[in-house]
């Protein structure tokens, strides 16, 4: 059986914990930034001035280079047109399906992001259809039906207990359409845990003289640290997921015939891929009996 991560405290419901959109300025970790270890802290990390400087960090051009038209193609291969982007960030993959034709609905827990994710989309003479929500709760506030749900940039590593997973993947499940997909993007902590932390720096953060690194990691935390040329330095908390849990979890989600790609890749050796993305089905009528 796949390892389990270890679980922290249940995360808050109630959003008005939400911090007041002008309170998100800098970036606070307190005392001890590694005892930091529970989901709602994103609020704290992704802050205005994160969101500013993110897309230096991915630079969309050779981000675009790098992946291709692959979520493109996948979606279209699986008849998706209507899309629901849950971690827009700065609306990189929501600016590429609106202007491949989608009808996308972008999704993100941070003001800052979906603000600069709908500059971006406005520079690019786009319309963003943002939406401020928490995966934990996304059926109390976005109409079901989805054909595709995308997760990608590593961010369902934000959720730090296996309770708010699966939570959140019966939520996707729910907006799924019967035979709809959920596409799920990682990092391969396996590689990073078991191997040591190596880039070759071409997929996902692309941006030229930006560093990315692991501050810190063990099986239950993974402290990024993202350093400018200007030296302005920035940090996420993240959960290490293991593949095979993270893959054992969503079948138990109710997903079924995953299928897994390697940097963009299948077949692909563990050994040697960077980033995974999984591709899940839920079942239709006819698969549930």
């Amino acid at each position: 059986m796949p390892r389990q991560q270890p679980d922290q405290p249940p995360a808050a419901n109630d959003r008005a914990d939400w911090p007041e959109e002008e309170d998100l300025v800098q970036q606070t970790f307190g005392p001890d930034p590694l005892a930091v270890r529970h989901t709602d802290h994103y609020l704290q990390e992704y802050v205005q001035s994160l969101a500013e400087k993110w897309d230096e960090i991915v630079d969309w051009e050779l981000r675009a280079a790098s992946e291709g038209d692959f979520f493109i193609d996948l979606l279209r291969r699986h008849g998706a047109q209507r899309v629901l982007d849950v971690a827009t960030g700065t609306g990189f993959h929501s600016c590429r399906l609106l202007a491949a034709g989608f009808d996308v609905t972008s999704v993100d827990g941070s003001p800052a992001m979906l603000a600069k994710a709908g500059q971006n989309a406005t520079a690019r003479g786009l319309t963003l259809k943002p939406l401020r929500a928490d995966w934990r709760h996304l059926s109390s506030q976005v109409p079901g039906g989805f054909d595709a749900i995308i997760c990608l940039g590593n961010s369902f590593t934000h959720l730090f207990t296996d309770a708010e997973r699966r939570k959140a993947l019966a939520e996707y499940h729910q907006l799924l359409k019967p035979g709809g997909i959920l596409v799920l993007d990682q990092r391969n902590y396996d590689l990073i845990l078991d191997q040591g932390y190596q880039s070759r720096h071409i997929y996902y953060y692309c941006g030229r003289d930006i560093i990315v690194r692991p501050e810190y990691m063990d099986e239950g935390l993974a402290r990024f640290c993202y350093v400018f040329p200007d030296q302005t330095t920035f940090y996420l908390n993240m959960c290490p997921l293991r593949i095979d849990y993270l893959l054992a979890l969503i079948k138990d989600g109710g997903f079924k015939s995953v299928q897994s790609y390697g940097d963009f890749q299948d077949p692909f050796s563990r050994e040697q891929t960077e980033f995974l993305v999984h591709v899940a089905t839920k079942p239709n009528g006819q698969d549930a009996g």
